[in-house]
């Protein structure tokens, strides 16, 4: 019995000293200054509303945050973009006329995914407007492109799910993502989101 105590005093002992090692920085895996000059193309998303542009601006500010000063140019939409290249769709062929057009080597794109919507709804006066809160279950799928040969040479997704509000529906199936705050109103949706999918960029602690 005195064995078996001393035993696991011992092992007690040596997790809190390897626990209490020293927590060294490791840098981000990736170093965004060798892809520059970085364009990135605002987030698709089915819904209507700010969700969207509102998860590009929030990864875009957190690929950049330990990463020093790293050019990085807003292409606008998917959409908008494809006019101005007069191209259809996103191919090898378009990455490299965005490159050439915006002077970009590499380029962020992703896609916002709403896969279900489970409303808390508060009934209001009128007819085919109705707003309400949700829970909503979100993936957000995100990759880097070089423009020169249109290969991806980084990709990430992650899963979320968050009670967010300021969502309105019209009719059975349209919904709207739209909020005069969206930091408020579906920040924890998209930070979480974002937090996941941009661990290659961040700084990251270890204990040695």
């Amino acid at each position: 019995m005195k064995r078996r105590l001393i035993i696991c005093y011992a092992a007690l002992l040596m997790v809190t000293v390897l626990s209490c090692g020293k927590k060294v920085m490791v840098p981000p895996r990736i170093d965004l200054k060798g892809y520059e000059i970085i364009g990135i193309i605002e987030f698709t998303c089915a819904h209507e509303g700010e969700l969207g542009s509102f998860t590009t601006r929030k990864f875009m500010e957190a690929i950049r945050k330990d990463q020093g000063m790293v050019r990085i140019i807003d292409l606008a939409t998917e959409k908008e973009v494809l006019d101005a290249i007069d191209y259809n769709r996103m191919d090898a062929a378009a990455y490299k006329a965005i490159g050439e057009k915006y002077n970009v080597s590499t380029i962020f794109t992703g896609e916002l995914v709403v896969s279900d919507v489970r409303p808390d709804i508060t009934i209001t006066p009128g007819l085919g407007y109705m707003g309400f809160g949700a829970e909503v279950d979100a993936t957000l799928s995100t990759q880097m492109v070089e423009t020169a040969t249109g290969a991806s040479v980084w990709s990430n997704s992650a899963d979320a799910t968050e009670s967010v509000g300021h969502v309105s529906i019209f009719g059975r199936k349209a919904f709207a993502f739209d909020a005069e705050d969206p930091d408020k109103a579906y920040g924890k949706l998209v930070d979480a989101l974002v937090y996941e999918t941009t661990r290659d960029f961040r700084v990251t602690w270890e204990r040695r």
